[in-house]
């Protein structure tokens, strides 16, 4: 799944772009996605300027005057950039056409999402797929005492308790096995059993971990390409542990362990992590 980096570089992509730019015509070819896409949202934003575009979490959110589009790229998803005339390719579900710049949705597996939060309902964040999200983890008020207060009693794997988003949103399956070892946590120790030394650790490697991958432009996803449709080159270079099982882990040379945690793939050093 596209995780927050991913998603941060697509809105870095089409920010400059889409921004204070009028939306000629926004348009759905097919509305089969994780939810409905509303049959009036053409005519909802076509012709109308887009005044900002933000993120939450994995959310992608762009701006109007009278409300908020809210797009998720699903569990495959990207949003590009294309040439004008250039024929829509099989999984094109929707487009953004402006003057002189056309956008595509592509979402082959259909888990994306294209919403609607009309200005009248209030700030964007009171929406049901935000509202309970957690602290943006590039956020300045974010760290380790934030961590520690969250994981209080917490009986959950720190992995787990992780990728919930309740505690701190966006800290997807790959990032978190890279950020925890870099704090040299076991994935498996109780998230309320982490000191709140650990804890501080733990929040400085998300951050950097985080802020690593967006600056490289997201990881490689088999299925995943930015706004320019060029795919990510972070884990192809610098992954310490994510699908490394069997490998030397780089400061030790023990073997990098997976194990399934929650349905997902955990990688970690058994030497390096401690409980």
């Amino acid at each position: 799944m596209p995780e927050l980096p991913e998603v941060e570089t697509t809105r870095r992509g089409i920010a400059p772009i889409m921004t204070d730019r009028v939306l000629e015509t926004f348009l759905v070819h097919d509305s089969r996605m994780r939810w409905p896409v509303p049959s009036d949202m053409p005519t909802t934003v076509s012709g109308q300027v887009v005044r900002h575009c933000g993120r939450r979490g994995k959310y992608l959110l762009l701006h109007f005057d009278h409300g908020v589009q809210i797009v998720h790229l699903g569990m495959s998803g990207s949003l590009r950039r294309v040439p004008m005339q250039e024929a829509r390719r099989k999984h094109d579900h929707a487009e953004w056409i402006f003057h002189d710049a056309r956008f595509l949705l592509h979402d082959p597996r259909r888990f994306g999402a294209i919403l609607w939060h009309p200005a009248s309902a209030g700030p964007v964040e009171n929406h049901p797929l935000l509202a309970s999200l957690g602290i943006e983890p590039l956020d300045p008020a974010f760290d380790g005492k934030v961590l520690f207060k969250a994981f209080a009693g917490r009986k959950v794997s720190v992995k787990q308790a992780l990728l919930a988003g309740n505690v701190v949103v966006g800290v997807g399956n790959i990032y978190a096995s890279e950020a925890l070892y870099k704090a040299g946590i076991d994935p498996r120790m109780p998230a309320g059993a982490i000191s709140s030394r650990r804890c501080e650790r733990l929040a400085g490697a998300i951050k950097e971990t985080l802020a690593q991958a967006i600056e490289s432009g997201g990881s490689t996803l088999r299925d995943y390409v930015n706004a320019t449709g060029a795919p990510g080159a972070y884990f192809t270079l610098h992954s310490a542990v994510y699908e490394k099982a069997g490998k030397p882990c780089g400061r030790c040379s023990s073997p990098i362990r997976r194990i399934v945690q929650g349905q997902r793939a955990t990688y970690f050093c058994p030497r390096c992590q401690r409980r």
